[in-house]
């Protein structure tokens, strides 16, 4: 067998709606308050996606800044990944729609459903792709509309999400460079604690389903709290153990941006100051897929992140699922 390639990210873009709604915004929706919000939270508004939006238009703009990042052209990917959990269609695939947009037209194309883990997930796939020989260069982006799976009449999921997409380009680099290991994972026997119910061959689209608002996000708030707490600190053991780092090597700690004790918890068991966290959870709230891409990107923007620096990112979703990946950048 050939030696494997080193593959790592070789440029990021971002893009969210121009739309903003803060929590005075919501007060004036359902019964809450900012105080409340933010205290539980650390969310202060989120951007939201316009009625001509669509995912995939969310995807476009992120992939633009991430090709020009890259110093690339959209005829040279080999294959574009989108995670999402809200394609604009369930077929044709978003990345299908995507890659018409882009002009890219020697790439491949396909949706990844992993919910908020999914940028991990794409990234893994991405990386094999490449390390292999099979393509030189893959767009992942992870990216979501979640306004359009929210019911603002219910006070306990309506703070929480926002829309938003962040894209990676990632092709071969350097030796000592790029990922050094992956951890995936999931626990299907929770998947009721994190779902959208009705639209699928399971319970098609009906006037019962709009009625019975099944078309929406449910969440078990505490469970997946829970849950998240202990796979963002065992995954995070995982990944540092497969990549030979400890965590007094991390130079920049990326998390899935959900809610902020989730993230002050994980940063406590590190040993991280908040100068090697990314948080912005405040602005976007929880945006799925988008959110780790997001963070990494305005990372890259701040210069937050300079050449052989450590990079762990960590997320959780719906599925249950789980997504760990350390890199050196």
């Amino acid at each position: 067998m050939s030696k494997l390639r080193p593959v790592g990210i070789i440029g990021t873009g971002k893009y969210v709606p121009e739309k903003i709604l803060t929590n005075a915004d919501l007060e004036k929706m359902v019964e809450t308050n900012d105080e409340w919000i933010v205290s539980r939270t650390g969310i202060r508004e989120r951007h939201i996606a316009a009625p001509d939006q669509a995912t995939s238009d969310l995807c476009y703009e992120a992939a633009l800044k991430a090709l020009a990042s890259a110093g690339m052209t959209a005829d040279q990917l080999d294959l574009i990944i989108v995670a999402t959990v809200t394609p604009d269609t369930f077929f044709p695939s978003t990345a299908c729609i995507l890659q018409d947009k882009l002009g890219a037209k020697q790439a491949a194309a396909f949706d990844l459903s992993a919910a908020c883990s999914g940028f991990v997930y794409g990234l893994a796939t991405a990386r094999n792709f490449i390390s292999t020989g099979m393509y030189n260069n893959a767009l992942v982006i992870g990216a979501d509309c979640l306004s359009r799976i929210t019911d603002y009449t219910d006070r306990n999921t309506c703070v929480l999400f926002g829309d938003g997409a962040g894209a990676a380009i990632l092709g071969e680099v350097p030796e000592g460079r790029g990922f050094l290991s992956f951890d995936l994972g999931a626990e299907g026997a929770g998947g009721s604690l994190l779902k959208l119910e009705a639209g699928g061959s399971r319970m098609p689209s009906s006037s019962e389903t709009i009625e019975g608002k099944k078309h929406y996000i449910y969440m078990n708030g505490r469970e997946v709290f829970k849950f998240a707490v202990r796979v963002m600190n065992t995954a995070t053991e995982d990944v540092l153990k497969k990549a030979g780092k400890t965590k007094g090597e991390i130079d920049l700690f990326v998390p899935h941006q959900a809610n902020i004790r989730i993230i002050q918890s994980a940063m406590e068991r590190l040993d991280l100051s908040s100068d090697k966290c990314v948080i912005n959870v405040d602005k976007y709230a929880n945006t799925s897929a988008a959110s780790i891409p997001l963070a990494l990107a305005e990372a890259a923007e701040q210069g937050r992140m300079k050449e052989g620096d450590c990079v762990l990112m960590v997320g959780f979703g719906g599925g249950l699922t789980w997504g760990a990946s350390v890199l050196i950048w």
